[in-house]
């Protein structure tokens, strides 16, 4: 990118779409590749081969500290503060939605195992646990997406972490970002049985509507995360299983043949819904489910922004209607017969 002065705006595509704002050493998304990692390492084989361990660290209750003020210490404790916290709390809230009493997180749990207890009131299973904390440590972090971008936003004004989180946790909520894996699973409800699929595919796609859980902004090709999770819900197995392969399936089919040259296909969302509904969560926890990943990534991202100490602060295009002109000193004011229109 060159370098301009403040009077020279840069036009740039519509959405920000692959413009570099800032540099980062959290992760990347290679979207031609299928391919995106945290730091060095390959998240897929990350969530494959390791367990997300509870911190050994406690950070004592005290109030959040601005950013902008804070030494590297006090934030990274404020950041592991919010990050512990998050699941207790948003358990809490649909507890108590529920008409239930909130639980207390249990010491002797992880961090998967203690959030289906914390939502359920149940100690899961062994293979329900493995399952959720595969899809937990796959989605702690995927580039700069709108909530991540959110946050580092926020971040540069100088907030506490906890006011970057909860912006974080806004931009989740839509249903483009964290909100369509509940979304993608009453797809699969709506279809109903194999027989339906191919028709309501197409009426979809006749009638310009999209399908929750197909295309990405980034891969071009197969959604790694979404390749993790379709090996996982064939893990745990059953009818759900099986009906969501063939909707993939024929989904890929009739896309392919109505949209020749444009390739989509699952992404994380299709498969999440499946995997978090065999886990037992119910389906208006599956978005703040996928928070409890990824405020891990957004703490990390909240750090790095704040040893810019610089605001993100970008410019728009005007479009609307040219302003009137300003009269000069001295002269009829605007509506008035001497002021020239």
């Amino acid at each position: 990118m060159t370098a301009t002065t403040v009077d020279e705006p840069v036009e740039v595509p519509a959405g920000l779409r692959n413009v570099v704002v800032a540099s980062t050493e959290v992760g990347d998304v290679r979207g031609l590749e299928g391919f995106y990692h945290y730091r060095q390492y390959s998240a897929i084989e990350l969530a494959r081969s390791r367990n997300r361990a509870s911190s050994a660290e406690t950070a004592e209750a005290r109030g959040l500290t601005p950013v902008w003020d804070a030494d590297p210490a006090t934030r990274r404790s404020d950041a592991l503060l919010v990050a512990a916290v998050t699941p207790t709390v948003l358990a809490a809230l649909h507890r108590l939605r529920t008409g239930r009493p909130p639980l207390t997180p249990r010491a002797d749990l992880s961090t998967a195992a203690n959030w289906l207890y914390l939502i359920t009131g149940q100690v899961a299973g062994p293979d329900r646990v493995r399952a959720l904390e595969q899809y937990l440590i796959a989605t702690i972090d995927h580039g700069f997406n709108a909530s991540t971008f959110t946050a580092r936003v926020v971040t540069s004004t100088g907030a506490d972490v906890a006011a970057a989180i909860v912006a974080a946790l806004g931009a989740l909520s839509g249903p483009l970002h964290g909100g369509a894996p509940d979304r993608a699973l009453a797809s699969l409800d709506e279809i109903g049985s194999p027989e339906r699929i191919e028709a309501w595919v197409r009426d979809r796609i006749a009638h310009g509507e999209r399908i929750m859980g197909f295309g990405h902004a980034v891969y071009r090709t197969d959604d790694p995360r979404s390749l993790l999770l379709r090996e996982i819900a064939r893990g745990l197995g059953g009818e759900l299983v099986e009906f969501a392969t063939a909707v993939e399936r024929e989904i890929v089919r009739v896309l392919a043949e109505l949209k020749p040259g444009r390739r989509l296909y699952a992404n994380v969302e299709f498969y999440a819904g499946v995997v978090m509904e065999l886990c037992g969560i119910p389906r208006p926890m599956f978005t703040p489910t996928f928070a409890v990943s990824r405020v891990v990534g957004w703490s990390s991202h909240v750090l790095e922004q704040a040893r810019e100490r610089r605001i993100i602060r970008p410019s728009a295009r005007y479009v609307g209607p040219p302003p009137q002109p300003v009269p000069s000193p001295g002269s009829a004011p605007p509506g008035h017969p001497g002021f020239a229109q």
